[in-house]
């Protein structure tokens, strides 16, 4: 009997991996805006975003896992006038001349109700890595309007001292506290094969 018992368990794990489906989606980077928000010497909280991004994410919502594999082009950074933009990317702030790129991996997805919910992986700015917890809200999938391709979107939000990062100029007028908000839209890739 207790053999039995244990053949069905693992026929049923067998059947239940073999439904399990992994799907990896690519960032839709006309749908992708990581943005920040910073204290600006306490007089107002200023915004800025990042215009350029590219990356992949899987899912198997059966198996509640996934990985976040995202890289943004830090020379991209909007702050809505140019003088501005050049200020951000100079040493002491992004130093984009000596790092090009920013990026955010994750091997670990929560789940919840078959949705993920949080996302727990490692960011690297500024070429020093630490590990960073994104919340995940209103994910949603559903077939694009326009394209008519399987497209997953949702908003990610968090916070992070860029001290941290070795992001040091016009602290602490400028605010060592950062909020990052994340707009995020990934079409599903065509099978292979």
């Amino acid at each position: 009997m207790k053999l039995r018992n244990v053949l069905l368990s693992s026929l049923l794990i067998a059947a239940a991996a073999a439904h399990a489906e992994t799907k990896t989606y690519t960032v839709d980077p006309r749908h992708t805006f990581p943005m920040f928000e910073v204290s600006h010497y306490g007089l107002s909280t200023q915004r800025g975003r990042f215009t350029a991004v590219r990356g992949t994410i899987t899912l198997d919502t059966q198996a509640r896992s996934g990985t976040i594999d995202i890289t943004i082009d830090a020379k991209s950074i909007d702050m809505g006038f140019a003088e501005w933009n050049e200020q951000m990317q100079a040493e002491g702030f992004f130093d984009t001349a000596r790092h090009p790129e920013i990026s955010y991996r994750s091997n670990k997805l929560e789940f919840s109700g078959g949705r993920p919910v949080r996302a727990q992986g490692t960011l690297t700015l500024l070429g020093v890595s630490h590990p960073l917890t994104l919340e995940i809200d209103s994910f949603h999938c559903d077939k694009n309007r326009v394209s008519g391709k399987p497209t997953c979107g949702a908003d990610a939000r968090t916070e992070l001292q860029r001290s941290q990062f070795g992001m040091t100029r016009s602290l602490p007028g400028i605010g060592d506290d950062i909020t990052l908000v994340i707009a995020i839209e990934a079409v599903e890739q065509e099978p292979a094969g």
